[in-house]
């Protein structure tokens, strides 16, 4: 049973860090870059290592080869001077030298293909590592412009379903202005109606009659002929004029 519930506790937990791990790309991939680096430095130092195995290797070849060449050296002198124990003594460490030699060659050989072969797949599996996470971030930002994208639709969607919809205040609004706008048009119809035009016709024929009668004065003194009147002149008038008298 308690295997159970942890395993239960363990679910719960797993699907919590999915969650968030889903929220925060970037916080997951900035952990796996630190991995990754973490990682090369610890291949690294193995790596390292190796270098000084084959290093150690390299210097007991060199040492062992100063021996072969000391020791063949003098296995010749002494068969040259005839001191053939000696000679035979010198030659049969030289032949362990030499096997020793030979074996350590082999060796750093092996050591040298191995270090070159660590080099390689580390360097391979850093490119792809480090291609991976390129890749991802492309991915990430791509991701982010999608989500962008669909909530600048989801908020024109939602603009535009609320904006021409029926009931709502742009339409309100609208039935309100043409209803006060019709009511004052009608409003200023019914004052254009109540207006008492009659004193105001009267004043204008009066004016205009006063005026006609002006200028038939004035032509008249003038001698000037009025389009539709007869012609008057000044010396007529006087002798009217004298003749009342």
């Amino acid at each position: 049973m308690f295997s159970r519930l942890g395993n239960l506790i363990k679910g719960f937990f797993s699907l919590f860090i999915s969650g968030i791990e889903k929220r925060n790309p970037e916080a997951l991939l900035e952990l796996e870059q630190e991995n990754l680096r973490k990682q090369i430095a610890n291949f690294n130092q193995g790596l390292a290592t190796h270098a000084g195995l084959c290093e150690r290797i390299m210097g007991q070849v060199r040492k062992l080869e100063a021996e072969q060449k000391d020791l063949r050296a003098k296995t010749a002198a002494h068969l040259r001077a005839g001191n053939k124990s000696a000679a035979g003594q010198y030659a049969l460490r030289l032949q362990t030298i030499e096997s020793q030699l030979e074996e350590n060659r082999k060796q750093l050989e092996a050591a040298e293909g191995t270090y070159k072969n660590l080099v390689k797949a580390r360097d391979v599996a850093v490119q792809t590592a480090r291609a991976k996470i390129e890749s991802l971030k492309g991915a990430i930002n791509d991701m982010k412009m999608n989500q962008a994208m669909a909530e600048i639709h989801e908020m024109a969607s939602g603009m535009i379903t609320s904006i021409g919809g029926s009931g709502d205040t742009l339409n309100r609004l609208h039935e309100m202005v043409e209803e006060e706008r019709t009511k004052a048009a009608g409003r200023a119809r019914v004052a254009k109606d109540s207006i008492d035009m009659t004193d105001v016709n009267v004043q204008e024929a009066e004016m205009n009659a006063l005026a006609d009668q002006a200028l038939a004065d004035f032509a008249a003194r003038e001698g000037i002929s009025i389009e539709g009147t007869a012609p008057a002149t000044p010396a007529t008038r006087t002798m009217g004029t004298q003749s009342e008298s």
